[in-house]
């Protein structure tokens, strides 16, 4: 329990962290990776080059110095973390080590007259609760991991037992375990780390993908966007490394599966799953699942992308769609061809507007499942709430620090 003279003291840096958290987080992580470099493996170098890894801790950091009182107002953040952390494989030795390089940097960046003595003794105490809280919660997921029929903790061997291209962007890699063993069950909406070796970098790199079919089939299946580089943006590296390289029977490592986003499968709530691009790889998962325990409550389906060429699995869609009459699907084209067939390929022109289809995609009482790039989830869950739908109806997964990315 942290006394009132620590608490004080780590609460009073949260107005200076909210204004200059980011120059400290930079600062942070350049420190670590100088200092101990064999853990440039362990973090994604594609959210270190575009600076999201330094944006999302340095608001963590400030919220935590903020709720320093009381802390449980950010469990689902915590939670959030604590599966990522075990996802990449994290262990209680390397608190210490991160630990080390945060006070240093606290010290480093604030200058010694505004980082006392008294403040990073605050701030080491703030810091080792917080890591006694993620220890002690991720220590209970590696043991359910491990505890699995076909579980595991760490990396384990997967062999690419087939690859099939399902767009111009999008392509499966369906996966068992190179050891002959039995793969563990999961939950619709869940994703594994993957980790491959990049030769540009020199090391090998994880990355989180959603699990794209149902559990229960002796295999995984991810569904992986090539991110081509931009003016902006560079190559996402591991997808290039994916579609180019990896063949099918080459072994790549996996870490087991994780994730708090997840199909809610208890009672009869109709379930409304709403995707933009690659975003649908998690929604497929649980439709997929619910059709294969044939669950007959209503299902609804509303996928947006460019167009036509980067629609994946479209036909498996289709059929389910067609065959199933609690299922009804909807897709938007934000480029139309001429070649495109109304109510085979697409349904609407444009980006998705969910008051234009209210009469099919808002139904009461339902959940609500949202996967894709942040200005869709935003505007998504925007006119969700406009429509009367509670907040708490609304899970949504974000591509990017905080979930499966590329």
């Amino acid at each position: 329990m942290l006394s009132q003279e620590v608490r004080d003291l780590v609460k009073a840096t949260a107005p200076v962290l909210k204004v200059h958290g980011e120059t400290l987080t930079c600062h942070f992580y350049a420190r670590m990776f100088r200092h101990n470099p064999e853990l440039k493996q362990v973090f994604n170098q594609g959210h270190q080059d575009g600076g999201q890894q330094q944006q999302a801790l340095a608001a963590a950091v400030a919220a935590y110095a903020e709720h320093i009182d009381d802390p449980s107002v950010l469990m689902p953040v915590v939670t959030r973390i604590v599966h990522k952390h075990v996802s990449l494989g994290i262990r209680p030795e390397h608190y210490a080590i991160v630990g080390k390089h945060l006070l240093a940097s606290i010290r480093e960046v604030l200058g010694e007259e505004a980082a006392t003595d008294e403040l990073i003794a605050a701030w080491a105490a703030a810091y080792g609760q917080l890591a006694d809280l993620l220890i002690a919660e991720e220590a209970k997921l590696y043991a359910e991991s491990a505890g699995k029929d076909g579980g595991w903790t760490g990396w384990r061997g997967f062999r690419v037992d087939s690859k099939v291209p399902e767009s111009a962007e999008i392509t499966s890699f369906y996966l068992v375990p190179a050891d002959g063993g039995p793969v563990p069950d999961y939950l619709p909406g869940q994703y594994i780390s993957l980790r491959v070796y990049v030769p540009q970098l020199g090391i090998m790199q994880p990355r989180q993908y959603s699990l794209s079919d149902a559990p229960g089939k002796g295999r995984l299946r991810i569904s992986v966007k090539r991110e081509d580089g931009t003016d902006n943006t560079p190559a996402g590296s591991v997808s290039n490394v994916l579609h180019a390289n990896v063949k099918e029977g080459d072994v790549v490592d996996l870490a087991p599966p994780q994730g708090e986003f997840t199909l809610n499968d208890k009672g009869a709530a109709p379930v409304v799953l709403l995707s933009g691009g690659v975003g649908l790889t998690p929604m497929v998962s649980m439709l997929n699942h619910l059709v294969a325990r044939d669950d007959g409550r209503q299902i609804r389906f509303v996928h947006a992308c460019r167009d036509r060429s980067v629609h994946a699995m479209k036909s498996h869609v289709n059929d389910i769609a067609n065959s199933r009459p609690n299922v009804r699907k909807v897709v938007y084209y934000e480029t139309v061809s001429p070649d495109d067939q109304q109510g085979q390929d697409y349904d609407y022109a444009g980006r998705m507007n969910l008051e234009a289809i209210r009469d099919v995609a808002v139904l009461p009482d339902a959940d609500y499942y949202l996967c894709g790039p942040l200005p869709f989830m935003s505007a998504q869950r925007q006119a969700l709430t406009s429509l009367g739908v509670a907040p708490e109806r609304i899970h949504a997964e974000l591509f990017g620090t905080g979930g499966p990315g590329a």
